[in-house]
Order: C-alpha cells, then structure tokens, then sequence
C-alpha cells in the first residue's frame, strides 16, 4: 500500500465567491465581448465610444483577474446557476440572461445601452444581442429560435418587450431577479408575500401518514408534481404545508394568490422560486362564485409546488402528477399534546382544552400569543381556562360572516326555570361534550366515525317557553359563543345559493367552536314533499344537503321550532336529544316572576306574584316582558310597581299573544 504524501506548505484555499462577485465576474467577461464588438463597429472610435470600449475593457480586466482567485463551492449553487440547472438553459440563454440584466448591475452599463439603443433606452435590445452572438443568418436564425421558443424566455426569466419591430426589442429580466441573483431576498411588488412559521404542536402523527410521507418524499426528491393540501380554510393549510417542508428540510417561496392567476404572475413565481433553491408554496384564495377551479398549472416549473386551499377547492385540477392531502382534525391524543406544549402554563387542564377547543396548531398558537399578551400587559400571574376562551371568542368573532349573529353568552343556569326533566337533559348535553376523551378516546365508542364529537339538539315548543335562553345558557356552559342563524339571509331563491351559505354557516360554528342555533328551523330543517317541479326537486336535495352536513358536524347543533310535527323525521333520527318545552305551571310561572325581578326592585304592598303566578297562565317570554313593561308604567308615575302595573302590563301581553283576556278580581 502506498503511503500518502503530505505537502509542506500547502497553496491557500481559495475563497469562494459570493453571488454578488459571480455576476460581476460574468458580466465583465460579457463586457469584454462587447468592447470587441464596438470596436469592429466603430473602427474611427469617436470619444463616447472609446470611453465606453475603456469602461468595458477595465470590466472585462477585473473579472479576469477575480477568475483566477476566487471559485464557487462545489457543494452548493448560486442563484445564477439555480436558475441555468434547473430550467437547462444554453451558454446561449445565459449569455442572454446576463445581457438582460447588465444595467442593472452597473450605470455604465445601462449610459452605453441608451447610446446603442434606437430609442435610446437603457436597455438591450435583440438586435445588439444578434451583433453580440451572431456571425451569420444561420446562427441568428437560431437565436430567433431561443427567443421564441427557449426556456430562458418561455419560464419568464428574460422578456421581450412587445409592439416594436422585432430586433429593437428590449430585453428585461423578471422583476426583482437580478437582485435575487446578487443574494438579495428581494420580492416583486405584484406578489403578496407569506411569512407565516409553522406551529407544529401536536402534528407528529400527522407527519408519519402515508400520503404525507409520500409528499416529503417528493419534495425531497424534486419530483416535478403539484402538491395539494386542503383543509378547514386555507390558512390551517398553510400551516401543515410550512410544517411537511420543515421536516423534508426544504426552503419554500410562500406566496398569497387569487386561483384564477395570470400566467406572467405565475411564471414570476417559478423563477423567483427556481432562483432560491425553494420550492413554490401557494395560498390559494378563490374568487367569488367559482365553486370548481383550474387553478395555476405550473406546467414548465421544475420539480414540486405546493397548493393550500380550503376544502371547497377539491375540484382542483392540474395535469401534473398530483398528491392531495386532505387536512383532518386531530385526534384526542394529538390534540393534548399540542395545548400541553402550546400553553405549557395550563399543561394540566390540556385534556379539557382537548375537549373543549379542538384547534388546528396555527390557531393554538394565536391563542397562545393572545395570553403571552395578556400576562405582559395585566400582570395576570396564573393563566385560567376562562383566558383561553376569552381569546377564542375574540378571534372567532373576526370570522363571522353573513347570515349569522354572534350573541355574547349572559344567561347562567340560575336564569333558566324549566322542568326537572327538561334540565337534566340540558346538563347531560353539556355532560356529553366534557366527558368526550373517556368515552370517546379512552373507551373507543364510535370510533373513525364522522361527526361523533357534535351533540345535535331539537328544542320544540310555543314562543316564549326558553328555547333561545337554554342555547345561551348551553353556550355559557361551554364557555364559547352562541351563533344564531338568519334564515332570511341564507334561504335564498337561486338554485345552489342556500347550500353555499349553509356551507358558510358551517365552516364558521366549527371553525369558532361556537354553539349553533338554527331558530324557527322547520324553514330550512322541513318536511321534504313530493317532487312535482323543479322548485321541489332543489328544496329536497338542499333538505339532503343539510341532513348530510348536520351529520358530520363536529360541534353544538341546536334546531328550535314552534312545532315539532313540521321537521323532518330524517332529522329526528340524527339527534342526540329532544327537548321538549311546556308552557310552564303555577310554581314555574311564580319562579319566573321571582327570576324576571331584580333583587331590591320596590314593589307596592298589593302586589302579591303568587296570584299573578295562579291567575295568568302566561310562558316566560311574556312574563318576561310584562315586568319590564310594569317597571316602566311605574317609574313614569314615579311610585313602586303596583298591582294595577303588572295587570295592565299583563294585558297588553295577552293582546299582542292574541289571547282572551279573563278580568282578575280585585282585592
């Protein structure tokens, strides 16, 4: 076996150049072929021209003299050879990619293109590139070729400027490339740029799937395919997709774009994308009425992109190989996992968290920094589950959309008077969403099926009995929102419209994690009727509509309805609980009255409530409005509330109920 030799002094390593240096290098040697030309053309060599042959001459020396000292580390690429590897541009092609780019590399550069120029702009123009790289008609040919066809100007690195005759056409590169090329992280002003981080909490399972494997292994390998994340709105997809490029190591151009984009913004994508070493990262936001999208091809873009879209975009279609991830919610364990180590203050109650907030990580996150916030600024030394639900409320109410109002959850238990039956399933409604993880998780009821985290409810019973106070009282319970649906706003008469906003209405409850109330649903929630026209034809296939996505909710449905008989027995059968509402008794009428008078309200010596509770078998609604109506009767007189108050009070009631009024005896 050979020894090895060592060499006593060693040349010194040679130190690499940096991207900057590189296009200075290229560019001058550029320089020097231009200096020739002008000297072939302008034999005399008038003053302007022989200063601009000096100029380009001393460039020319630099880069010369800077080849033979500095190199590019072999172990990676600079911009300029990302973009001529990936996209195999010719020593042709990147002469022009240089050409197109000299003035802005150096002033000089662009005061001797103003004086080639015909129009005298700083620019190159096709014909001096023809003087440049042509010797005769075929090789210009050629050229006309590269410009029309090549990839250097068909993936939007160099363009062409349009309606000139051909060969005084400039050549201009995409916006902001050449300062990417230097090693600049400049972004074009037309793209609107990502700089969301990943929240990974909780998404270790999530990241050992087959299909997500599958999709790191693309990205790492460079596959040329389209990679298609969606989920519950683009943003949580988003997130899984910073989260799948983190793990694969891969560096991402994370871009916020209409579906519908225009091919130029797409190409300035891949180039500047191409040019980092990234990979295209898209947040895909579609326009309104576009149910079903084409969406961005990136048919000439080497290697992988990446799409987040919600899933209304599951019509996504591409010619690419496609791998589509569909974003699921995260399991009980999963969901621990993430709050435990989200907000490791309240690690201990993260199995409530679990339960109650089912977040995606990006929206733990948020949370978490909603607290961080709080703790700084109101010296709050113990984070509590009630600061966790203030933030979620406050962050959910920037989402609500149309057709729905928000209500602000007062009513406590101690507000709600109604049989001992009634609430006992009220509490065991609530029950059955706080003992989720034993049942559910621990024990394994239901599992893999959809929707068997949501309690669906029907409150039937006349106006006024409680039905709208014990959704506000459930939602209090829970410490979350309470949604109440405008059925004005999303019963529409246009085919596939309410369908659409139901959609909407959905998305937003679980994205909110709020309680939903369809009030009077018998108008969206009805009977489906025999199909004799079209109208029938789309009002039953918006009832299946509803069946199906009131199956799979993952939340608090409440349906409240006058008559019961009206709702369709489909529904009926996908209910957890119906609750049925009374018009109350004697003793639930008296603690009414109690519960509708403020404590130390002055009341008048005649005013017994256990004879206005016996004589007047009125529900809570109206008892309701008769003590607010008789405290004003009386501070208008300015005497406590009397007898007559309340039963003047009363009868308007009974008036505007449509009931038959029955004299009370006097005392």
């Amino acid at each position: 076996m050979n020894k090895p030799t060592f060499v006593e002094n060693p040349p010194p390593l040679q130190e690499a150049e940096t991207p900057a240096q590189r296009l200075r290098n290229e560019t001058g040697r550029l320089a020097g072929r231009l200096a020739d030309l002008l000297r072939s053309r302008f034999a005399d060599h008038p003053a302007p021209v022989a200063t601009s042959i000096a100029f380009l001459d001393q460039a020319f020396q630099e880069a010369e003299a800077a080849g033979e000292e500095g190199t590019w580390p072999v172990e990676s690429l600079c911009p300029l050879d990302n973009l001529t590897e990936r996209f195999g541009l010719s020593t042709q092609e990147t002469d022009l990619l240089l050409l197109a780019g000299m003035a802005e590399e150096h002033e000089g550069y662009a005061e001797i293109f103003r004086s080639l120029h015909p129009c005298n702009k700083p620019f190159p123009t096709v014909g001096l590139a023809a003087q440049l790289c042509c010797h005769d008609d075929k090789e210009r040919h050629h050229l006309r070729t590269v410009l029309e066809t090549g990839p250097v100007v068909q993936s939007g690195i160099v363009q062409l400027e349009q309606d000139t005759p051909y060969f005084d056409r400039n050549l201009t590169l995409a916006e902001k490339l050449w300062a990417v090329l230097h090693g600049i992280d400049a972004f074009p002003t037309v793209l609107q740029r990502l700089q969301e981080t990943a929240a990974t909490h909780g998404l270790e399972e999530w990241l050992e799937q087959e299909e997500v494997l599958r999709a790191q292994q693309a990205l790492q390998s460079r596959w040329d395919c389209s990679i298609l994340i969606s989920a519950e709105d683009e943003t949580i997809a988003l997130n899984r997709a910073l989260t799948l490029c983190s793990r694969a190591g891969i560096d991402t151009f994370g871009v916020a774009v209409m579906a519908e984009i225009e091919p130029r913004v797409e190409k300035l994508i891949q180039v500047h994308a191409t040019a980092r070493s990234a990979v295209p990262l898209l947040k895909l936001s579609r326009s309104e009425g576009h149910e079903r999208i084409r969406g961005p091809t990136f048919l000439t873009c080497p290697g992988p992109v990446i799409f987040c879209a919600g899933h209304g975009y599951s019509g996504y279609e591409t010619p690419r190989p496609l791998i589509h991830l569909r974003v699921e919610p995260l399991s009980s364990k999963a969901l621990r996992r993430m709050w435990q180590r989200t907000i490791p203050q309240l690690r201990n109650q993260a199995t409530i968290l679990a339960t109650r907030y089912p977040l995606d990580p990006i929206r733990a996150r948020q949370v978490a920094t909603d607290l961080g916030l709080l703790r700084q600024n109101q010296d709050v030394a113990d984070l509590e589950l009630h600061h966790v639900a203030t933030s979620i409320r406050a962050r959910s109410a920037t989402r609500i959309r149309g057709g729905i109002q928000l209500i602000r959850p007062q009513a406590d238990w101690e507000h709600l008077i109604l049989p001992d039956l009634q609430m006992g399933q009220l509490l065991e409604a609530v029950a059955r969403l706080h003992l989720q993880a034993k049942v559910l998780d621990q024990w394994g009821f239901l599992h893999g099926r959809r929707g068997a985290r949501g309690v669906r409810m029907l409150f039937a019973g006349p106006p006024g009995t409680g039905k709208t106070l014990s959704a506000e009282v459930l939602a209090h319970a829970l410490e979350v929102d309470l949604l109440q649906v405008d059925l004005s706003r999303v019963v529409s008469k246009w085919i596939g419209e309410t369908e659409k906003n139901l959609a909407e209405v959905f998305d937003t409850a679980e994205g909110s994690k709020s309680v939903l109330l369809f009030d009077e649903a018998d108008a969206l929630f009805g009977k489906r009727t025999e199909v004799s026209d079209a109208h029938d034809r789309y009002a039953n296939l918006e009832t299946a509509y509803l069946l199906s996505r009131l199956e799979h909710y993952e939340g608090m449905a409440i349906l409240s309805t006058n008559l019961r008989h009206n709702i369709d027995a489909a529904f009926s059968r996908r209910l957890e609980y119906i609750v049925e509402f009374e018009e109350p008794g004697r003793d639930q009428r008296l603690a009414l009255w109690h519960c509708h008078l403020p404590k130390g309200v002055p009341l008048a010596n005649d005013v017994q409530l256990e004879e206005l509770a016996a004589h007047f078998n009125i529900v809570g609604g109206l008892i309701r409005n008769a003590a607010v109506s008789a405290a004003f009767l009386a501070a208008a007189e300015g005497t406590p509330i009397q007898r007559k108050h309340f039963i003047c009070a009363i009868r308007r009631e009974y008036e505007k109920a449509g009931k038959a009024w029955r004299e009370m005896a006097e005392n």
